[in-house]
This record gives structure tokens, C-alpha cells and sequence, in this order.
């Protein structure tokens, strides 16, 4: 795996809670087995060769919701016609359904998905753009089909953490994504996503380090009164931020993370970096002056390049 691959410090372990109320073994059966089943069927019903009709995504997506035992609640506003770039927090395999169910859009996946058994198929069908994040070389090019796609007038989701996260901390919003909706002139619409039982948030959705996905599936239907909130928060418009460090900086305020304690990967975020300290100070020369100078330079080129801020 690349090393400038953006990662999480959540765990099933570490940040999973095991409490709270968990449904009849006899019920979270039939809802596991009908979510496959709806899922497989959407596999089989996928017509080859041809992209789904988004009416017939926005149905499915929220069939499978509903499948999994989970009430649904949209609040915000309304999603603008056109080209738009929709940019939310990364949970759980539940949040491409819940995306789906605001506005049905092409989802930015990683490459690997398109081998998956059934999944591959519907995300290929549905006409998903796909990044292959080992080669840190290809992600202009991802970024140009992304942005043709915003000038055709489609929707185009995109996950900006990169990576999953429990749900009571947030990564950061890498900013390379945004650069398609410069360059297209599209709006951006900030989602937030959130999983409660009982009125607080839940990390049982959270699909997470060496989690398995049926593992997850499973925790998900045999959890009792989960609900998901996606909040469609305000419209960014083209043109009212200059680059994508500041566009990516306005979305990510507009997502808003419910963290309810201090927990292992709040913790981990927001920890500040320790620097040893030695005890004596040697003389530095001039020569080594002259190599640390012109290493800063050389760093601070490549950290401002498109592809260092993926």
C-alpha cells in the first residue's frame, strides 16, 4: 500500500461499543437475508452495457435502508439540478445508499471495488468514476474525468476523508477533489452523515480497520432503533473561494462531526506531534545551514504540488 494513503485510527476494538439494544436474533436474520437479496437483485436487474436510471437508484438505495431496520431522516436543503460535486463524511458502507437516497450521483471509487463479487458490478453499472489510489501519478487524470463529468451536468460523490472513520471524530478533507469543481464551475454540496440509537450517536454502522463486511452488515441489522440523518447542509457556489484549499476548508465546515466523549481516535486526531529534544546543542556549520535551506525549499515545492494534497 502507498504511503501517502490517507488512514484512520479507528478500530473495531477500539471504538465499536458492544452495548445498546440489540434487536431478536429471528429479526436481524430476515432483515440480513432480505438486504442480500436486494442487493443481489439489483446485480441480476443491472442492464449490461448501460448506465441504471437514477430513479431506479434512488429506490434501491433506500429498499436497502429500509432492509437493514434503519429509519431514514433527510433534513437540510434541496439539492440544485445540474452539475454538482457532493462531498460527505465517511462512516459506514451504509453512507453510498444514504448519498444515493439525497441525490443519486456517480460515486468516486477505489479501483479494487470494480473486481468485487456484486458490489463491482452495481458500482460499475451505476457509472462510478474509480481512482486507483496506488498510483498517486494517475490522480490528475482522475481529477479531469471527474471534472468532465460535472461539465456534462452530472452529480459526482465523493468521500474527501478517504478513509472511514467511527463517526465521533472526522478526518480531514483532502482538497484534490475540489479542484474538479473549479475547473468545471460547479457548486458544492456539503452532507452530513450520523447514525443514532436512542438519541445519541452510534458507532454500529461504522465500517472500520479489519472490519469484514458482513461482520458489519450483520452488527447493523441486529441493532435495534438505528437511525441515519444525512444533512444536506448550504450550497457552495462557484466561484466564492479561489482555490481548493479554502473550497475543501468551506465543505468541511458544512459537515458537521457529533463527538460525544473523548474517545481513542479523537484522542489520536487531535494529538499534537512531540518533538525529542536533545540535551546539548551542537554548532551547526554553514554547510549544513546551506543542506537544511535547500531541503525546506525542496519540500515545500513538492508539498505544493496538485498531487501532494490528494
Amino acid at each position: 500500500m502507498s504511503v501517502w494513503l490517507p488512514s484512520a485510527p479507528c478500530t473495531p476494538r477500539a471504538c465499536i461499543e458492544s452495548k445498546g439494544s440489540v434487536t431478536a436474533v429471528p429479526r436481524a436474520v430476515l432483515r440480513f437475508v432480505t438486504v442480500l437479496v436486494v442487493v443481489a437483485a439489483g446485480a441480476a436487474l443491472t442492464p449490461v452495457g448501460k448506465r441504471i436510471p437514477a430513479g431506479a437508484v434512488r429506490w434501491w438505495c433506500r429498499t436497502i435502508v429500509r432492509a437493514a431496520g434503519i429509519r431514514l431522516r433527510i433534513t437540510g436543503t434541496t439539492t440544485p439540478t445540474g452539475g454538482l460535486l457532493l462531498v460527505a463524511n465517511h462512516i459506514s458502507w451504509l453512507d453510498i445508499p444514504l448519498l444515493a437516497a439525497v441525490r443519486p450521483a456517480r460515486m468516486l471509487a477505489k479501483a479494487e471495488i470494480r473486481h468485487w463479487p456484486v458490489a463491482g458490478t452495481l458500482t460499475a453499472g451505476s457509472g462510478a468514476l474509480f481512482i486507483d489510489r496506488d498510483r498517486l501519478r494517475a490522480l490528475p487524470e482522475t481529477v479531469a474525468s471527474i471534472a468532465g463529468a460535472l461539465r456534462a451536468g452530472g452529480a459526482v460523490a465523493v468521500f474527501p476523508e478517504g478513509s472511514t472513520w467511527c463517526g465521533r471524530a472526522q478526518g480531514h478533507f483532502r482538497r484534490a477533489v475540489f479542484q474538479a469543481a473549479l475547473d468545471a464551475g460547479v457548486p458544492v454540496q456539503p452532507v452530513g452523515l450520523h447514525y443514532l440509537t436512542d438519541g445519541t450517536a452510534s458507532t454500529a454502522p461504522a465500517f472500520v480497520g479489519s472490519d469484514s463486511l458482513l461482520t458489519s452488515v450483520w452488527r447493523v441489522v441486529s441493532t435495534r432503533g438505528l437511525v441515519a440523518e444525512v444533512e444536506v447542509g448550504e450550497t457552495i457556489a462557484p466561484g466564492s473561494h479561489p482555490d481548493r484549499r479554502s473550497l475543501a476548508h468551506a465543505a468541511q465546515a458544512g459537515v458537521t462531526a457529533r463527538p460525544q466523549h473523548q474517545d481513542h481516535c479523537t484522542s489520536v486526531a487531535q494529538a499534537p506531534v512531540k518533538i525529542r529534544r536533545t540535551a546539548r546543542r551542537r554548532p551547526v556549520s554553514v554547510a549544513s545551514m546551506r543542506i537544511i535551506r535547500h531541503t525546506g525549499t525542496a519540500t515545500a515545492r513538492a508539498t505544493s504540488s496538485p498531487a501532494a494534497d490528494a
